[in-house]
């Protein structure tokens, strides 16, 4: 029987109450006192509320006695345990001697192969590390049940001495998710993509087509025409949608460490690697999609490690002795002819036939020109957003501007001619005058402007940095534009910087 004893607060009350429960012998098992309340749990089935309170209400100062349903500390479990019930996550809690004090329904569900019942056994039999190193709070990973898990370790500290820990148990492909989330961009989806042109409309439809078959695909494009939010529309109409995304560009990383992205690495397998090892990307993806960007500046070696992976979904870790199987889609994005390179010997051929199973071939701007006015509007609105600015309209010389324009860089360039145009005018109505290409090309100086020279030095900085502007939206790393220039990386890094390119 549970009971709420509410009394006067003064010295001694709750002796005298617990003196009375003593005096009639009843099995007492449980007592929580705060102030105006003593809360007790009496294990004597046969007793009624009228008999205890006749006794209790004898001591002077007590008000009332009544029956709870619960008592203070089984109410704070029950939501505590409704909280843990809804995190995804196994997590459990041990003391100082590695026995769990409780644990939520995803580990209980997760290890149920292992014990029926959690609490009360020892973390020993879920894991095959030390008390001691469990205890020390590092990140560590951990195989239980048949799965792998990364160990999230937090202490339970009192007066400085370690008394325990809370351990979450974060498989791969839940960290996958996240990461996935993190990188997701908003409303970039097949719906997102512009189609006004013949050529995209046919884009559209084969992406729709495409996305249904779990096939490698492989998306053609110069830089800048949106192969990555062609691959993201692939995975959100698919079937692996609620999956991870994961997006990696192979050219933005050195072979090293474009391997133990790509692979993760054992635990020691390097000096300097993370305590415990560490997943990649293929791995945290797994049940998802892993994308590819610029798959042609992959090195040979990674190639062949690519390779066997695409044949069967097996791989081992840079450093590890076992072998890992996953569940992921593959697709690649290049703007170079993997075929040729192929015949060249710089690309593979046996993986460039793994990845062509399917192809897309994103047009540039310049092929797909009735796109550009609905393009327009929609950088014009994301920008005008965020400047808070109200959407301006643009004229029709504007738009006939824009739509006989080169863009080497395509819809990157254009859009970032859109935000900056925007962003150095409040006009309502944007005339051609006001849109603000020059920046962004190359120029060969008028008479006029010849006749305004007055420093070489000058001059020739301002072309340095118009050919810079230029060439680095068609090579967008510093590597690409020092090796497309013949001149070292960190010149190009230099030169960058000093004209605030990047």
């Amino acid at each position: 029987m549970r009971l709420d004893i509410y009394c006067q607060d003064r010295v001694g009350i709750t002796v005298q109450i617990l003196s009375v429960l003593e005096q009639r012998g009843w099995d007492l098992t449980s007592v929580e006192m705060f102030r105006h309340h003593a809360f007790v749990l009496i294990n004597e089935p046969s007793l009624t509320l009228a008999t205890v309170s006749e006794a209790i209400l004898t001591v002077e100062g007590v008000l009332s006695v009544t029956r709870p349903d619960l008592l203070p500390s089984e109410r704070r479990r029950k939501h505590l345990d409704a909280l843990l019930s809804k995190l995804p996550d196994p997590i459990v809690d041990i003391n100082e001697h590695g026995d769990i004090m409780a644990a939520n329904r995803a580990a209980t569900e997760a290890f149920a192969q292992i014990t029926d019942e959690l609490e009360g056994k020892n973390i020993g039999k879920l894991i095959d590390h030390s008390l001691a190193e469990i205890l020390k709070g590092n990140a560590i990973e951990a195989s239980c049940a048949g799965k792998l898990y990364l160990l999230d370790v937090t202490q339970v500290l009192s007066e400085r001495r370690v008394t325990g820990a809370v351990i979450v148990f974060r498989s791969p492909q839940r960290l996958g998710q996240e990461i996935a989330a993190m990188q997701a961009q908003k409303g970039e989806n097949i719906d997102s993509m512009i189609a006004k042109s013949q050529k995209m409309k046919t884009i559209t439809q084969q992406t729709q087509r495409f996305a249904l078959l779990d096939l490698p695909v492989l998306i053609r494009g110069e830089t800048g025409t949106g192969k990555e939010l062609l691959a993201r529309a692939l995975h959100e109409f698919g079937p692996r949608a609620k999956q991870p995304f994961l997006a990696i560009n192979c050219a933005a990383l050195p072979e090293n460490l474009l391997e133990s992205e790509l692979f993760g690495y054992a635990a020691g397998a390097f000096t300097g690697a993370q305590r415990g090892g560490k997943p990649g990307l293929v791995e945290l993806a797994d049940k998802g999609t892993i994308f590819l960007d610029e798959i042609g500046e992959m090195s040979v070696y990674l190639q062949a490690k690519l390779l066997r992976f695409v044949q069967d979904l097996t791989f081992r870790r840079i450093g590890g002795t076992s072998e890992m199987t996953v569940n992921v889609r593959i697709v690649c994005a290049t703007h170079q002819d993997l075929a040729l390179m192929s015949q060249n010997g710089r690309f593979r051929e046996d993986l460039f036939y793994r990845l062509n199973v399917l192809s897309l071939n994103l047009p540039p701007l310049r092929e797909r020109r009735e796109d550009i006015t609905a393009l327009v509007k929609h950088f014009a609105l994301n920008a005008s957003k965020q400047i808070n600015l109200e959407c301006p309209t643009f004229s029709k010389g504007a738009l006939n501007l824009l739509s006989n324009s080169p863009w080497p860089g395509n819809i990157r360039q254009l859009q970032n001619v859109i935000f900056r145009t925007l962003a150095l005018t409040d006009k309502a109505v944007i005339d051609a005058q006001d849109i603000c290409l020059a920046t962004g090309e190359a120029q060969t100086p008028h008479q006029s402007d010849i006749e305004q020279v007055t420093s070489l030095d000058e001059t020739m900085d301002e072309l340095e940095a118009n050919l810079l502007r230029t060439l680095f939206v068609q090579h967008p790393s510093t590597r690409k534009l020092a090796k497309r220039l013949g001149v070292s990386h960190t010149r190009i890094s230099r030169k960058l910087t000093k004209h605030g390119i990047i």
